[in-house]
């Protein structure tokens, strides 16, 4: 594809299902986009607030104090010691980070940029909007020559599927094999569910096991969106090896990329709070354990989804096909067609939805089998 050439918007295909459910005499359920509900905590509203005096321009850097909070953030929540300011960077929240990183790094016509099969679009889209091309592989063997950067998802957006320690560092050493950049999407960490991840925290690609110390291009990116419900916000960071993030750094000085002052602020009081990120598990926790079972008990497999936002799922039957009768009962899901080609009979569910509509959704959902 040519550089600039971009394809038409996956979501537009929906708007038909979305009429579909929209027709359900007791309304829509939308379980389609990972949009948090819930209110965004007050200890974070009353910061931003207290930061609006914010006249002059803000630090493409961050303050100080931000930088601190975020490596003190990284040795509290993911086990990852040794960071200092110069490894760390506040961005416009992670999308863009995604979609402009290869930019970022200056790739272009000729290099390849990895992601998972089952994937999140924007990786893909940062390949096309500088030309490069985008590979689909979860197999470091396959990884060709001009490989010069790697996107890790863990836990996975969609499948919720978790990297163990091992699986980390094997990905890692074929990385520095290729001379790539290594990048672990890591903002669904903080929610893990089913086997070890019940209790154990999910792995870090910058956890010591993993980079024995050596974080050379090695990056985790993170956002505050889910864990905060802070998505209006656009609160993220990128931390890791220092050369890669001074690059990033200027690139974004000359480029104006920059978060604003009073949100700086607002997520300086996220990063210090871990009370609220508690709560919100919980609430997602309570979520799942309704909608899964109702699922299953209409015919849909979970595949992973030990960890994450999301429900994986399938009948056995084109994705398309499992939207229309998810429509018919007044849901709208996510086809697995959107998240690339391997996973063609997947439907992705959200669990950022209301009690009142998980319970809803539930319900409607057993009551198909015994229509």
């Amino acid at each position: 594809m040519a550089r600039g050439e971009l394809p038409d918007y996956p979501w537009d295909l929906m708007a038909p299902y979305r009429e579909r459910a929209a027709a359900h005499p007791g309304g829509v359920i939308d379980l389609s986009i990972g949009s948090p509900v819930d209110p965004t905590p007050d200890l974070v509203r009353a910061a931003l607030v207290n930061a609006t005096d914010a006249h002059a321009y803000p630090q493409t850097t961050g303050t100080g104090e931000l930088r601190q909070a975020i490596v003190d953030w990284f040795a509290r929540r993911r086990g990852v010691t040794g960071l200092t300011a110069a490894n760390v960077l506040p961005t416009v929240g992670s999308k863009e980070l995604v979609a402009l990183l290869p930019f970022l790094l200056g790739l272009g016509e000729g290099d390849v940029v990895v992601h998972p099969r089952a994937a999140y679009p924007s990786y893909e889209m940062g390949a096309v909007l500088v030309g490069a091309r985008a590979m689909a592989s979860d197999d470091p063997s396959e990884w060709p020559a001009a490989t010069k950067l790697v996107w890790l998802n863990s836990p996975g957006n969609p499948d919720g599927r978790v990297l163990s320690i091992d699986e980390l560092r094997a990905a890692r050493e074929r990385a520095l094999e290729l001379g790539a950049v290594i990048v672990g999407d890591e903002c669904y960490a903080e929610l893990g569910w089913e086997g070890e991840w019940a209790e154990t925290p999910v792995p870090s690609l910058l956890d010591p096991r993993v980079t024995d110390g050596n974080r050379h291009n090695t990056l985790v990116a993170y956002s505050l969106s889910k864990q905060s419900n802070m998505a209006g916000y656009r609160t993220a960071f990128v931390a890791g090896c220092s050369t890669v993030i001074g690059r990033l750094t200027t690139v974004r000085k000359h480029a104006g990329l920059m978060l604003a002052q009073p949100l700086q602020a607002a997520m300086l009081a996220a990063l210090r709070d871990d009370e609220h990120v508690a709560v919100q598990k919980q609430r997602y926790r309570a979520r799942r354990a309704v909608l899964k079972p109702a699922l299953e008990a209409a015919g849909l497999r979970i595949d992973h989804s030990e960890a994450g936002l999301y429900l994986w799922a399938s009948e056995g039957r084109d994705a398309w096909d499992s939207i229309g009768r998810l429509a018919d009962l007044g849901i709208v899901g996510g086809p697995g067609h959107f998240y690339g080609v391997h996973h063609p009979e997947h439907v992705r569910l959200s669990l950022t939805a209301s009690d009142e509509h998980i319970a809803t959704a539930a319900e409607r959902l057993r009551a198909s089998v015994t229509a």
